[in-house]
């Protein structure tokens, strides 16, 4: 079996950005223009959002996003992304593989040096050819590459299968890419929901390395794990028989097939799960929270990631101990905890311990302890 390392980690943040005050300046003149109706139907009118409120359930005060255009539009409220081509790079690849070239530099490999891409995000583009497939392409990598998705916990768990595929010989050098373009799929019209994602690509390089070798400056890879229970608290029904329910089969109705969630449920059930993942995951290790130098959680809400480490460690932490991105990107689903790692670590001694948390819908949780080389 192989020791593990990931050599390299690469990110990209689109340019476009959103404050909280012109999303709710967009939902609210909607919300103004849509009571009159739902009056006129005797249906209860809608509730405005509002920008302080926003920054207190969740955190948030802006997002990025890969395309600002159609969103605050109150007559359309999505993104304006055109269809290409067929023998055109899609969207996906393209932003998967500006996180992967970031990577490649960082690790000082060549596309070739790479074995197997795995592309692990909450939302792919389209079910086939595969994305990772379509990178290996365009990217000139060697071997083979698929997709895979666990909700919000996707580059945790796509670390978790590329470590075990590393250490066992199977597989030389993996690339996982988490490119996520969650504003594609949002109901901007949803008040518990249209506040919280903004769009970004995370890339890792897990490659093996030899007994006694070192590397400083990279993370060692000591052991990962996932878990997961069913919930629909946080759901989308959008899929490949979503036309057969409709009336007219190619006219779709997008109505509850977007992201949809039950916050408060969410926040309590996910609270719990996560705390218990964290401390028994250390366990098995003879560690506990104090011994862990930094967590790197999933960026969703600082609510949830405050009250997940004062349950770990009997006391709030702060920034230094577990740093938060959430408040000027938003919840970047899979991407989140890789971007808290990349830009929190530099500091770190050798010999210390850190831990890449993410958790999500499934219910799903997947966690990485790494150590500084």
């Amino acid at each position: 079996m192989h020791r593990v390392i990931i050599s390299g980690i690469g990110i990209k943040i689109p340019e476009a950005s959103i404050s909280n005050e012109e999303l709710v300046a967009s939902f609210n003149t909607w919300v103004d223009a849509e009571n009159p109706r739902r009056a006129a139907q005797g249906l209860e009118p809608l509730q405005k959002s509002d920008s302080d409120f926003i920054v207190y359930a969740s955190g948030v005060k802006n997002r990025h996003v890969i395309e600002r255009e159609g969103i605050l539009d109150p007559a359309r409220m999505a993104p304006r992304i055109p269809a290409r081509p067929d023998d055109a790079l899609s969207l996906e690849a393209e932003f998967g593989i500006a996180s992967a070239e970031r990577a490649l530099e960082h690790a000082g490999l060549q596309p070739a040096d790479i074995d197997m891409i795995i592309c692990s995000a909450s939302h792919h583009q389209r079910p086939y050819p595969a994305i990772a497939v379509e990178m290996q392409h365009a990217m000139g990598t060697q071997g083979a590459g698929f997709d895979m998705g666990l909700g919000c916990s996707s580059a945790a768990a796509g670390l978790h299968v590329a470590v075990n595929l590393v250490r066992s010989g199977a597989q030389k050098r993996v690339l996982v890419t988490t490119p996520e373009i969650i504003t594609g799929h949002l109901n901007f019209r949803d008040r518990q929901t249209h506040f919280i994602f903004g769009d970004a690509s995370a890339s890792m390089i897990v490659e093996a390395i030899g007994e006694g070798e070192t590397r400083p400056g990279r993370f060692e890879v000591l052991d990962t794990r996932t878990w997961t229970q069913l919930s629909s608290n946080i759901r989308t029904n959008l899929g490949y028989l979503t036309r057969t329910a409709q009336d007219d089969p190619y006219m779709i109705n997008m109505e509850g097939n977007m992201i949809k969630q039950v916050g408060n449920k969410v926040f309590k059930e996910v609270t719990v799960a996560g705390h218990r993942f964290i401390v028994n995951f250390l366990a098995e290790h003879g560690q506990t929270p104090d011994d862990i130098r930094r967590f790197w959680l999933h960026q969703a809400n600082a609510r949830m990631n405050a009250m997940i480490l004062k349950l770990s460690f009997g006391h709030e932490v702060g920034h230094d101990r577990a740093p938060m991105v959430l408040e000027r990107l938003g919840n970047t689903a899979g991407a989140g905890a890789v971007i808290a790692l990349q830009e929190n670590h530099a500091d770190m001694k050798a010999g210390e311990y850190g831990l890449l948390c993410a958790f999500g819908a499934g219910y799903s949780i997947g966690g990485a302890l790494l150590r500084m080389m």
